[in-house]
């Protein structure tokens, strides 16, 4: 159970909208009910559903990082599901025109190699299995549970690692575009930070402990230096720790 509680370590610490913090704090009810209990067939659905979702903030990421990188990753796509893709408002609606095993395609983007994102997408053919009646029960005790979560949270860690010039390029356009506080949205910097930072990049925990490792001296120059530094301190007493 330890081990699988780490994974909100690596979901955004809030949500743009109420229906996605409800549904991603349904899904880790779900699962904790289930695994306490001994359902741990069902406790596994919705600790895949939690894996799915992390990987879904991670393309949206990458999406707004590598835009053209992403445009480009959509050919073979129907025009349709294209568009879907590149307009689309929240992680969440990716699914809605592609394949789970689909979506796995975009970590090349970051460098990772076919055999990476094979492993990253076994899980899905494993759900896929216990999400169908076969008259068998695949965890039926708290070992081989253990086990997967194990196997997967070793794939969040790796995928958390190829982000990192991802979360970094985010950072450092958010502080360039929040510098000028008579053209931010919010002339707090904590409230901007939730805004223009968390909400619109799903930043977690573990992103923010990377965007805090973000060398300032590369903006030395930038006439707004002082305003990037206060971000970056509001940032460091809020999520810091």
């Amino acid at each position: 159970m330890d081990e699988a509680l780490e994974l909100g370590s690596y979901l955004p610490v809030s949500f743009k909208t109420r229906s996605e913090q409800e549904y991603v704090a349904f899904l880790w009810d779900a699962f904790q009910s289930n695994y306490t209990s001994g359902k741990y067939e069902f406790a596994s659905l919705a600790f895949h559903l939690l894996y799915m979702s992390f990987v879904s903030f991670s393309i949206w990421q990458i999406r707004l990082a590598r835009e053209q990188d992403f445009k480009n990753a959509l050919v073979g796509f129907q025009s349709e599901s294209e568009n879907m893709l590149l307009e689309a408002d929240s992680p969440f609606k990716f699914f809605e025109k592609m394949k789970e095993s689909q979506i796995f395609r975009f970590m090349k983007l970051i460098g990772c190699t076919n055999e990476h994102v094979g492993e990253f997408a076994k899980f899905v053919k494993r759900r896929n299995r216990i999400a169908h009646p076969s008259g068998t029960v695949f965890f039926n005790d708290r070992t081989s549970i253990d086990k997967e979560i194990s196997e997967m949270m070793q794939e969040v860690a790796n995928i958390q690692q190829h982000m990192r010039p991802i979360i970094l390029e985010a950072y450092g356009r958010f502080l360039v575009g929040s510098a000028d506080i008579d053209e931010r949205e919010y002339s707090i910097p904590e409230q901007e930070i939730e805004a223009s930072l968390i909400h619109r990049n799903y930043i977690s925990q573990k992103d923010i402990e990377v965007c805090l490792s973000y060398d300032l001296a590369r903006l030395e120059r930038h006439s707004e230096i002082e305003s990037i530094r206060t971000l970056h301190e509001a940032l460091k007493s809020e999520f810091g720790g």
